[in-house]
């Protein structure tokens, strides 16, 4: 009897931490029937010899809530291996939303996480109150990706509390109330519950957002609700004390951000302190997986001010080209951006190259101060100067976060982190780190090694398919379902990333596409081919199953 595919000839990485084994993998009505050596033909067959095949990967931190709503294909995530994405992060989300205030909830994604609001009006139907009815809408959109989703401590605290939300403490009463929305949240679908206590995310008026200064008591009363019913709890910028309080009362898993600094020494004091956490409880930290942060180019957004600078940034790419080829405007520019102070450390933005791939493992010479010292000018001028050697595609990456990839690797050793925070659909114009799995792969498996492939994969796949709750995802075994990734481990990387006007109204986002995966599958249907999508939209929205 024929199955519906098979992938051939492959090497299988099962996503349990084991290495690689030669065989094949028989698929049937969306799940995996056989793995190992299958004889019978598949009605598609995939030749995967010379390549990797392993499960999709899934990423814990998107912010794809809003996107999903034009982009259903989720990109850049689906060029990158990612099958499953967590919607919900940081406490931002679009529901529950009572109809007064959905100019506010999309605001607010605006300002934390630069996401044009005017997208996101435009750009989802909003026919929702409850967390229920939004997963109800993400799921007619027909994603291409499996998506869940956890409910947001601002949402929750402006449905409960309104204005009050912002600046005072809930009542008793309130609390309650907010526990019996989460509870009611969690029954219908959301995989869990996500807070955020980071004071820098703001609301437009400059207040930082709901729940950033909340008693703990509140999110202690919310773990009572979310504990009993295995539900996830997600935190951003809590202490670890916030951290233990939740985790003692919910007995469940508990998801934060991390990251380590530039000293030395700092990746393993990191990780011993995440070592002291996990004895407290269910814990699992993601951090990038590379130094991030803001990014410029000719391409995009511009380093200095000034009045020919500012000029120079109503033009499109060409006349921004052409200008700068002008040798009277580019002696304006350098003049105006030798008369003010650097806005950043140049020591820690660094050159991306003008290779197929980014070099975001360069060294200390690749930095805007050494290229500048090298070349005997002022970084203004080396910026102008490669932006001209590289038609204006030239980009620079400011590495606020996760400075030292030394540091880091230390850091990744620990069993409590995952590699993860790409951010996806957030800082749209502003951050690209969405081909985070590809690095993991490029870099902390075949390039250092710190990773065997087995172990990679697994951190990739299982592990934060355990994180979400998924038992039916995240390895290669009958039953499973086939989200399935089938790439060539020498070759998969990162290409350069590009700034392009594809958001509703021609607002402007970085992509980054791939190389290196030659079939992604999910739920059992072919959805890319060689980097390019097939126009299979197979995704299914991820409910709480308890």
């Amino acid at each position: 009897m024929a199955h519906d595919i098979v992938i051939r000839g492959g090497e299988i990485v099962d996503g349990t931490g084991a290495e690689a084994t030669p065989g094949d993998v028989a698929i049937d009505d969306g799940r995996i029937s056989a793995v190992g050596k299958v004889d019978a033909k598949g009605r598609q067959e995939i030749d995967a010899a010379g390549n990797l095949v392993s499960p999709g990967f899934v990423d814990l931190h998107t912010h794809l809530d809003a996107q999903i709503g034009w982009d259903p294909q989720m990109t850049p995530v689906s060029w990158h291996g990612v099958t499953t994405a967590l919607l919900g992060n940081c406490g931002v989300t679009f529901a529950p939303c009572k109809p007064q205030d959905v100019e506010l909830l999309a605001a607010m994604m605006e300002t934390v996480e630069d996401i044009p609001k005017n997208a996101i009006l435009t750009g989802l139907p909003w026919d929702w109150e409850g967390y229920g009815g939004y997963l109800d809408a993400i799921e007619r959109l027909n994603p291409a990706l499996n998506v869940a989703g956890m409910v947001g401590h601002c949402a929750v605290r402006f449905y409960v509390m309104g204005e009050r939300a912002v600046e005072e403490q809930a009542t008793s009463e309130e609390r309650k109330m907010m526990a019996d929305v989460v509870a009611d949240s969690i029954d219908r679908g959301a995989v869990g519950f996500s807070t955020n206590r980071y004071p820098p995310h703001k609301l437009p008026d400059g207040r930082s957002i709901p729940g950033t200064f909340a008693d703990p008591e509140e999110l202690v009363e919310i773990a009572k609700a979310v504990g009993p019913r295995n539900g996830l709890m997600q935190a951003v910028g809590a202490n670890f004390d916030v951290l233990k309080a939740m985790a003692s009362t919910s007995r469940g898993r508990i998801l934060f951000s991390y990251g380590t600094g530039p000293q030395e020494g700092s990746g393993n004091e990191q990780a011993k302190h995440l070592a002291q956490l996990a004895e407290h409880g269910d814990f699992t930290a993601i951090t990038q997986v590379r130094g991030s942060g803001f990014m410029f180019g000719l391409q995009s957004n511009l380093p200095v001010q000034g009045e020919t600078w500012d000029a120079l940034r109503k033009m499109d790419l060409a006349g921004r080209l052409a200008a700068i080829r002008d040798e009277d405007t580019a002696a304006k520019l350098v003049r105006e951006g030798r008369a003010q102070k650097t806005r950043f450390p140049l020591a820690q933005v660094f050159y991306l190259g003008d290779g197929e791939t980014p070099d975001y493992a360069a060294g200390p010479e690749m930095s805007a101060e050494a290229l500048a010292s090298a070349a005997g000018e002022h970084w203004v001028e080396t910026f102008l100067r490669l932006s001209r050697e590289t038609d204006g595609k030239a980009l620079f990456n400011l590495r606020m976060f996760n400075q030292s990839l030394k540091e880091l690797g230390d850091l990744f050793r620990s069993d409590h982190i995952f590699p993860s925070l790409g951010d996806a659909g957030a800082h749209v114009s502003q951050i690209m780190d969405a081909g985070w799995p590809s690095f993991v792969l490029s870099h902390w498996i075949r390039d250092t090694g710190l990773y065997s492939m087995g172990e990679g994969i697994r951190r990739l796949t299982s592990g934060p398919a355990r994180v979400l709750g998924l038992k039916d995802r995240g390895t290669l075994a009958p039953g499973m379902r086939a989200d399935i990734n089938v790439f060539d481990p020498t070759e998969v990387a990162e290409l350069q990333p590009e700034l392009v006007h594809d958001f509703p109204g021609g607002a402007p986002r970085y992509i980054q596409r791939s190389k290196g995966y030659k079939t992604t599958l999910v739920n059992g249907a072919v959805t890319l081919v060689d980097g390019e999508h097939t126009g299979e939209r197979a995704g299914e929205v991820l409910r709480h199953a308890g």
